[in-house]
């Protein structure tokens, strides 16, 4: 008996042979996954290029800011030149004053030794005329007035103004030295012994003795 119309099909089904329609939609299918795959490939490139770029462009910082970094030679020794050029001056400025220190210095003993003799000279005097004083009170007066120096002068004082400037050792001026002047002396008043005597006897004369004086007097 044949199978009605309306009776259910058990059995499988074979798959309809493909058609234009079918054709055409798997094709447009691989259409588009190739047409994704190349849209994302000009993508990829790009996004390498750009990473690749940034890259390149750090690098390129990180060598400048090296450069910038590290002194050229010249410019590395610029600093050092003129600290050296700026240290000359002081070093050459210290060098002449210890120069000039050594040449006094060796000068000093000269000058010492010849204040000594002048002194003890005086004494010599003085104790024959009866002048009191003694080497400690001379050399003390004579260090304060003249520094040791027999050709000091003073230009400036009232006794100066007045034409009659302070001179020698223990700064005399002239009428003092005229008036008080030890026979047995030069008649110089910038002579050390005769300078020394003379005041040495007008001293005594207004203080008792060289001595007792510790100022200008």
């Amino acid at each position: 008996m044949p199978p009605s119309r309306g009776a259910a099909n058990h059995g499988s089904s074979p798959e309809p042979p493909a058609g234009p329609a079918t054709s055409l939609t798997a094709a447009r299918g691989e259409c588009s996954i190739r047409t994704s795959v190349q849209s994302l490939a000009p993508a990829a490139r790009t996004a390498r290029i750009r990473r690749f770029s940034v890259s390149g462009l750090c690098a390129a910082g990180a060598a400048a800011a090296a450069l910038t970094l590290v002194p050229s030679p010249a410019h590395a020794s610029e600093p050092a030149s003129h600290g050296a050029a700026s240290a000359a001056g002081p070093a050459a400025a210290v060098a002449a004053q210890a120069d000039t220190l050594a040449e006094k210095a060796a000068k000093a003993p000269a000058a010492s030794d010849k204040l000594d003799k002048w002194i003890h000279k005086s004494l010599k005097i003085m104790k024959d005329k009866g002048i009191p004083g003694t080497y400690e009170g001379l050399h003390r007066n004579i260090m304060r007035e003249s520094g040791g120096d027999p050709k000091a002068s003073n230009d400036w004082d009232v006794n100066a103004q007045n034409g009659t400037p302070s001179k020698g050792l223990l700064q005399v001026i002239q009428p003092t030295f005229d008036a008080y002047h030890v026979s047995g002396t030069e008649k110089d008043l910038t002579d050390p012994v005769a300078n020394i005597t003379a005041a040495a006897n007008y001293a005594a004369d207004k203080y008792g003795s060289i001595d007792n004086v510790d100022s200008a007097y």
